[in-house]
């Protein structure tokens, strides 16, 4: 394959450059090489949609309606979440949302209040 870093993003090793930047054709994120190095040195810090650092204990808002599985119920957009906790994995945030109870959600889909 190519000597490019993998997206930052969502992990997708068929990036491209495009003059200064690279980009990821599978999500669309776009980066300057310069960042990419900074991206590889912060790989365990978890980022909101916007790029914020999250950290335990945080406030979140959900930025997109969202499905709860194996339930009718809906998180809706604007939903604040309190106290968050930080786990490993896809769905690297727990926390408990009022009216539906402990679930967890992908750092993709908040942001920091």
């Amino acid at each position: 394959m190519s000597d490019l870093a993998n997206c930052p993003q969502c992990n997708s090793e068929y990036t491209y450059q495009d003059g200064t930047l690279l980009i990821c054709p599978e999500c669309g994120y776009e980066w300057s090489e310069e960042s990419s190095a900074d991206v590889a040195d912060s790989s365990d810090e978890i980022r909101d949609a916007n790029g914020n650092v999250l950290q335990d204990g945080d406030t979140v808002t959900v930025i997109k309606d969202l499905k709860v599985k194996g339930s009718s119920l809906v998180v809706k957009v604007g939903t604040k979440v309190k106290n968050i906790r930080l786990v490993g994995g896809d769905h690297d945030i727990d926390c408990k949302i009022d009216g539906i109870g402990a679930m967890k959600l992908k750092s993709q889909f908040v942001k920091k209040v």
